[in-house]
């Protein structure tokens, strides 16, 4: 992983677990391969333990790594430096990415309520006139709460799952587009499966939750855009290509939709692009995953899986080869 992240991965008391059930070759990061000691660690090493910026893990590398058995990444996707040669040898893969669900999930649902509530643009004008809201500034609303709201979840992901989790507090109806969930499965989400046009069309809110994948770019595009109703709020924590920015600039300048967005396509966008300055947008620096004290989160996570190696068990949250054609 990359230098000075091992401290906020494993605060102390997950650095204590750690060492309790491993012995850690020195030194400790890796932060290159082709280093002497890279080498040496290498040699004799039955489990990675990785992070972000970690460097690719290819089948030269894997050459290098004959004792290699797992690898154990505490953070979320994998596909961005793990070849598919690792499964070929069938090294056991587990990502932590269920803890950085976590923050994520949190994040949406705070962004549904202040959407709903529509405290960003409300919040603009108590700024920008200093006195108090009128209820002409309401009326200019579409729609105003969180009393009774249809909110369509795009993507059942290890996110969107927990959003669905989450959104049981309040008194809202559930909708999911998921092409892989069963009705069996969703009947027992609680929420209700639909297609993603009819989604787009009946929910007062669309939070996005699918990976980025080649099927997925652009999934919310111009028809769906089109086919939101006005004031629906747009909450995407995915990435931002799966949303088309410029088909989505024209309704939220025109003030017939709202949006909170942590990602962008571009990311970030480019300075003076209208939707900086826009009350019914709130743009966050691609931030809702862990951070800070979260990214403790994901080194404890990683160390109850390495112990489940060490015992002998299946990780609880493993990669498998077959999935990561549809997986983050």
């Amino acid at each position: 992983m990359s230098p000075g992240l091992l401290d906020d991965v494993f605060p102390p008391p997950v650095r204590a677990r750690l060492e309790d059930v491993a012995d850690l070759n020195s030194p400790v990061v890796i932060s290159e391969f082709d280093s002497p000691d890279a080498t040496r660690a290498l040699a004799g090493a039955e489990v990675l333990l990785t992070g972000w910026g970690c460097p690719s893990v290819d089948a030269e590398l894997l050459e290098r790594a004959p004792a290699l058995r797992a690898v154990i990444h505490a953070a979320g996707t994998v596909k961005t430096f793990l070849s598919p040669a690792a499964f070929d040898r069938g090294i056991v893969v587990s990502s932590a990415a269920a803890a950085n669900a976590v923050p994520v999930a949190e994040y949406t649902l705070a962004a549904i309520i202040m959407g709903a509530k529509r405290v960003f643009p409300l919040a603009e004008l108590f700024r920008s006139r200093r006195t108090h809201r009128t209820g002409a500034d309401l009326d200019r609303q579409h729609w105003l709460g969180t009393h009774g709201l249809t909110i369509g979840v795009v993507g059942a992901s290890r996110i969107g799952r927990r959003v669905i989790e989450l959104l049981r507090v309040l008194d809202a109806d559930v909708l999911l587009y998921d092409p892989y969930v069963t009705p069996a499965e969703a009947q027992r989400l609680g929420v209700t499966p639909t297609g993603l046009d009819t989604l787009v069309a009946t929910s007062d809110v669309v939070t996005v939750h699918a990976p980025d994948t080649p099927e997925t770019r652009g999934l919310i595009d111009a028809h769906r855009i089109a086919l939101m109703r006005p004031g629906t709020l747009l909450v995407n924590t995915a990435r931002g290509p799966l949303v088309d920015t410029e088909a989505l600039t024209e309704h939220l300048v025109s003030g017939r939709l709202d949006a909170v967005l942590d990602v962008t396509s571009p990311e970030p966008l480019p300075d003076g692009h209208p939707l900086w300055d826009l009350p019914n947008v709130f743009i966050t620096p691609h931030l809702a995953g862990a951070q800070g004290n979260e990214v403790g989160r994901l080194g404890a996570l990683a160390v109850d899986e390495l112990r489940r190696y060490a015992n002998g068990s299946a990780f609880a949250h493993p990669v498998r080869r077959a999935d990561l054609g549809r997986i983050a």
